[in-house]
Order: structure tokens, then sequence, then C-alpha cells
């Protein structure tokens, strides 16, 4: 695969960032949340994994900074607990 061709994810409230470096993670995470809102997807499931936290501290380091996110939170033990991030963004107003 070719390094500088762009990675297409689907844009379902799911994204799975196992297979991205950790530099990569505020700006894809930034595109993401620009991407659901134009779809009007509200709620988010970010899938970090468990390790050592290093992605979840990124993620949540993220979100903090994102005024389209109203809330988020570690994921109900169903959608993967410690292994995942819950977030829900702002509808826009009408």
């Amino acid at each position: 695969m070719d390094p500088d061709e762009p990675i297409v994810l689907p844009i379902d409230g799911v994204l799975d960032l196992h297979t991205f470096q950790p530099k990569e993670i505020k700006p894809l995470l930034r595109d993401y949340v620009e991407a659901c809102l134009e779809e009007g997807i509200y709620e988010l499931l970010i899938i970090h994994g468990k390790g050592q936290g290093v992605l979840r501290r990124l993620v949540h380091s993220a979100l903090e900074k994102m005024p389209e996110v109203e809330s988020f939170n570690l994921a109900d033990e169903a959608s993967g607990g410690w292994g995942a991030t819950q977030a829900r963004l702002k509808a826009p107003s009408k």
C-alpha cells in the first residue's frame, strides 16, 4: 500500500485505531468527528485498545479540546470496557 494514499474509513460511528500510529490519532479523530457530524452521527465508539493506555490518553486529550464533543467516557463492558471510549457529539443548533 502506498503510504501517501489516503485511507478510506467507513463513517458509521465506530472508529478502530488499532492500525494507526499515535502521531496520526489527533488529526484522524478531528477528521472523523467532522465526517460523523456531516452524516448526522452523534454517538461514537472509538476503539483504542487496552494496552498501556497511550492511545486512550491521546483520544481523551483530543476529545477534551473539541468543541463539537458534548461528553465522553470509557465504554461499557458490552462495548469494549476500558479498551474503548464512547463519545457524544453536539447536534448542530437549528
